[in-house]
C-alpha cells in the first residue's frame, strides 16, 4: 500500500478514464482527486498542490502542455512530477511533453497494473531525490562520490570529465528516468547553450566508452533522448 499521504491529482476530459484511473490508484492505496479540463486542474493544483498529477495531454481549453508549463513556472507547483497520459504515440509528443517539464509519460490505451507502476516509480524517484545531492550513489558496478567529484567501476577508479562527471550523476540520480537532449543540456551547461543532437551524444558515447561493462546502463531512447537503466 502507498503511504497515505500521498495524493494524486488526475486530469482528464473522459470519465471513463478518470473512474478507471481513479478506482485501480485508490486501490493502490492513494488519496485521489480529478479535474476535467486545463484551467480547473491548475486551480486544484495551486489550492492543495499533489504528490504526483497524471495529466491528459488533449484536454479542452488549455492543453496538457500548457497547463504543465504553467505549473512547472510557479514556484508552489513546480516541484510536483508531472506524468503525461497521452493517446499520441508519435516521439515528437513525447518529447515536447518531456521539455515542457513532464517526469514520464504513458501512452493511451495503458494497463492500470503498468500505470500504477509507473505512478509508484516516479514517487520513488522524487523522494531519492530528496536526498542530498553530494550522497553517494550505487548502482549495480557503478559508484558515484559527488563530493570527492569520484566515480568507481568495479573497484577501479575512472577519469571523467567535468561534463562527462556531470551527465553521469544528472542520469544515474533519476533511474529509468527519460531525459530528453534539452533537458540534459539544460542541466549542464544551462539554457543558453547550443542544444544540439550532437552536443549531447557525442558526450555519451564517450562516457559509455569509459565506463566500460558499466555504459551500457545508459539507455537510448530512440528520437526522445536517453536513460540510466533503473
Amino acid at each position: 500500500m502507498a503511504r497515505s499521504a500521498e495524493h494524486i491529482l488526475v486530469v482528464d476530459d473522459e470519465e471513463d478514464i478518470l473512474h478507471l484511473v481513479r478506482y485501480n490508484l485508490e486501490r493502490g492505496g492513494y488519496r485521489v482527486r480529478c479535474a476535467g479540463d486545463g484551467d480547473q486542474a491548475l486551480a486544484e493544483a495551486r489550492r492543495e498542490p499533489p504528490d504526483l498529477i497524471l495529466l491528459d495531454l488533449m484536454l479542452p481549453g488549455l492543453n496538457g502542455l500548457e497547463v504543465c508549463r504553467l505549473l512547472k513556472q510557479d514556484s508552489k507547483t513546480d516541484r510536483i512530477p508531472i506524468v503525461m497520459l497521452t493517446a499520441k504515440g508519435e516521439e515528437q509528443d513525447v518529447v515536447k511533453g518531456l521539455d515542457a517539464g513532464a517526469d514520464d509519460y504513458v501512452v493511451k490505451p495503458f494497463s492500470p497494473r503498468i500505470l500504477l507502476s509507473r505512478v509508484k516509480a516516479v514517487l520513488r524517484r522524487v523522494r531519492r531525490e530528496m536526498a542530498p545531492e553530494d550522497a553517494v550513489i550505487q548502482i549495480r558496478d557503478l559508484v558515484i562520490h559527488p563530493g570527492r567529484h569520484e566515480v568507481i567501476v568495479r573497484g577501479k577508479p575512472v577519469e571523467l570529465t567535468l561534463t562527462e562527471f556531470n551527465l553521469l550523476h544528472l542520469l544515474a540520480r533519476r533511474p529509468g528516468w527519460v531525459l530528453t537532449r534539452y533537458q540534459i543540456v539544460d542541466a549542464i551547461r544551462g539554457a543558453d547553450y547550443p542544444v544540439t543532437e550532437r552536443s549531447v551524444d557525442v558526450q555519451v558515447v564517450g562516457l559509455r566508452k569509459k565506463l566500460g561493462p558499466s555504459g551500457k546502463d545508459i539507455e537510448t531512447v530512440r528520437g526522445v533522448g536517453y536513460r540510466f537503466k533503473p
